[in-house]
């Protein structure tokens, strides 16, 4: 991954924690700061992901590498509440 990538993901990451606590029935009780943590951290591990698989590097937008990101963020904000959840 180059550094321009990481770059991108992290700015998709901050993005991408919004959409991911959307996909998640309910409120989610952490606050805005882990979500975005948590996006950031979603975006790379995705990025990651979707070069292993050869679905990252395509003409426009990557649109598998988005859900994938997108999917991970809502599984680390489940895992963050769970564990850090505000009560």
């Amino acid at each position: 991954m180059k550094i321009s990538g990481i770059f991108t993901a992290i700015v998709i990451g901050v993005v991408i924690g919004v959409p991911g606590r959307l996909v998640i029935p309910g409120r989610q009780r952490i606050g805005i700061w882990w979500t975005i943590l948590v996006g950031i951290v979603a975006a790379l591990a995705g990025t990651a992901i979707a070069g292993a698989f050869n679905v990252a590097d395509t003409k426009g937008i990557a649109w598998i590498e988005l859900a994938i990101q997108i999917g991970l963020t809502a599984l680390g904000v489940v895992g963050v509440e769970r564990f850090t959840g505000r009560r």
